[in-house]
């Protein structure tokens, strides 16, 4: 039977965990914005045209934090388009998704939304199409309190109290050709900066995003980071990573893999920035926004890049629904693993996105809204993960893949909080086929039994490919007996491709 040993001590923390870790993302995609969260004519909608049955859902998954409105989405999009009386709003193309943006659905709307939902919005400025002046427009219409024609405008349209928002990418992909206004990385980073220093002209207190790397792959991975922080270091808080895997033919073991990549993606960039910090001599640490992040089967996606081809255009088209499976969980609980490993740099990420367009969540128009398989991990991780990070000490059999060597059969994560008496251990078994032997020494941070446990894995009747899609609750962590806890030390049997969560009870 594969095994793993594993050493949990209070001693040895990464960092405090980051609340801002656990957020999703809101985009005018597909079916995201429109029949996903609003759709006035639902039977579950409010007088806000939002779906309370998606609402109630979202709550539950409890993001921390929300992107808006995009995405390749924001780089032609006129956020003035979105404000004021309904039926005044202008109708657009949007370039990104070839679609018809009706525009029924804006600022006031996302942040009114966000309000009821609890979460913190993270907004995106146009620098695609747009630059400096429409940025420092949209954030005095947003935060500035009043006297002036944009916030004046802002308190005319409803809301008498600045928004109040914190936290603003400087664009989207901007590094990628697909991208609306495509800039070199030179171009890129001079306006990031023009623009941030703008922008926090208008309010000293926000934090911003500069765009890194769509992905790994990028021909100027690495390269772009190093030149546009060379000139917007000194302006931005972060640096954004983009990153989404799927299985590429039968290779299930290289994508349930994926946390490696992930892993080496995060630390390159950590490097790169600590890199520029030392080049310029700095004392400010840049941290790193893993803004979009996600199993995706863009290989199932038809079209050149994000644009799909020879389709009419549309009202908010069915684009990028996957449904997923089993298999699909496991791998998105160990990409939390790999985001919460790098919790002292990655202080915040947005698994993308809500609903519908690769979504956590589903829904239908008219009809049910359900979670996914994916949501699930998301919303165990975000829930239990408190306090210090610990770094998780030991060793795991080992495995290789068609593209990764070398890789833990076993891939675990852990939490403790001080104040609650608390630790969380989160563990995925990627083994296709045997349950997995896990052994903890819980000593150091005075683990004595396990509160609460549970698994997700393929049940009875069902394989790795089982969804949610017609039976909403056919895959769900059940309760999980497996385990013991002796002298201060926990086993375990794993079930093959499992994700498996373990609340422990301390003594400290």
């Amino acid at each position: 039977m594969p095994a793993a040993r594993l050493v949990l001590d209070a001693a040895y923390a990464v960092a405090p965990v980051p609340r801002r870790l656990f957020g999703s993302f809101v985009e005018h995609l597909g079916r995201c914005v429109y029949t996903g969260i609003y759709e006035p004519d639902h039977p579950s909608a409010d007088t806000d045209g939002l779906r309370t049955d998606v609402l109630e859902l979202t709550r539950e998954l409890g993001p921390t934090v929300v992107r808006y409105p995009g995405g390749n989405f924001v780089s032609n999009y006129r956020w003035e388009d979105g404000i004021g009386p309904r039926d005044q709003r202008p109708t657009r193309l949007d370039l990104a998704w070839h679609s018809i943006e009706t525009n029924q659905f804006g600022l006031h709307d996302f942040l009114s939304w966000t309000k009821k939902i609890g979460t913190e919005p993270m907004m995106a400025v146009n620098l695609g199409t747009r630059g400096l002046q429409e940025a420092c427009d949209l954030i005095e219409y947003a935060n500035h309190p009043g006297g002036t024609a944009w916030s004046d405008r802002r308190i005319a349209n409803g809301a008498a109290d600045p928004f109040g928002v914190k936290l603003w990418c400087l664009g989207n992909e901007m590094d990628g050709p697909w991208q609306v206004g495509h800039k070199t990385a030179t171009e890129y980073g001079r306006l990031a900066n023009e623009t941030g220093k703008a922008m926090r002209l208008v309010d000293g207190d926000i934090e911003l995003v500069a765009c890194g790397s769509s992905n790994s792959s990028m021909p100027t991975f690495g390269a772009w980071e190093s030149e546009v922080l060379e000139h917007c270091y000194d302006t931005v808080d972060y640096i954004s990573l983009h990153a989404y895997y799927e299985e590429q033919g039968d290779d299930a073991l290289s994508f349930l893999a994926s946390a490696v990549n992930m892993d080496r993606f995060i630390e390159s960039v950590v490097a790169t920035a600590d890199a520029v910090r030392a080049r310029l001599g700095r004392k400010k640490r840049i941290n790193l926004s893993f803004d979009e992040w996600n199993v995706w089967y863009q290989q199932r996606f038809s079209g050149d890049g994000p644009q799909p081809a020879g389709i009419p255009w549309e009202k908010h088209p069915r684009l990028i629904e996957d449904d997923y499976t089993v298999t699909d969980a496991v791998v998105v609980g160990t990409l939390l693993n790999s985001l919460l490993r790098h919790g002292d740099r990655v202080t915040v990420a947005c698994q993308a996105q809500l609903v519908n367009v690769i979504g956590l969540l589903r829904s239908e128009p008219g009809g049910e809204a359900w979670k996914q398989t994916i949501a699930y991990p998301f919303e165990q991780v975000r829930r239990l993960a408190r306090g210090q990070i610990l770094q998780v000490v030991g060793a795991s059999d080992l495995f290789d893949s068609a593209a990764y060597t070398d890789v833990p059969l076993v891939d675990a994560t852990a939490t403790y909080d001080t104040e609650s008496g608390r630790a969380a251990l989160f563990v995925a078994n990627r083994s296709l086929t045997e349950t997995a032997r896990l052994e903890v020494d819980l000593r150091g941070i005075g683990g004595t039994s396990v509160l609460a446990a549970t698994t997700l894995h393929a049940g009875a009747g069902q394989d790795r490919h089982a969804t949610n899609a017609v039976q909403h609750d056919a895959v769900v962590p059940v309760r999980f007996d497996d385990h013991t806890v002796r002298d201060g030390r926990l086993t375990a049997r794993l079930p093959a491709l499992s994700w498996t969560v373990l609340e422990l009870h301390t003594s400290r």
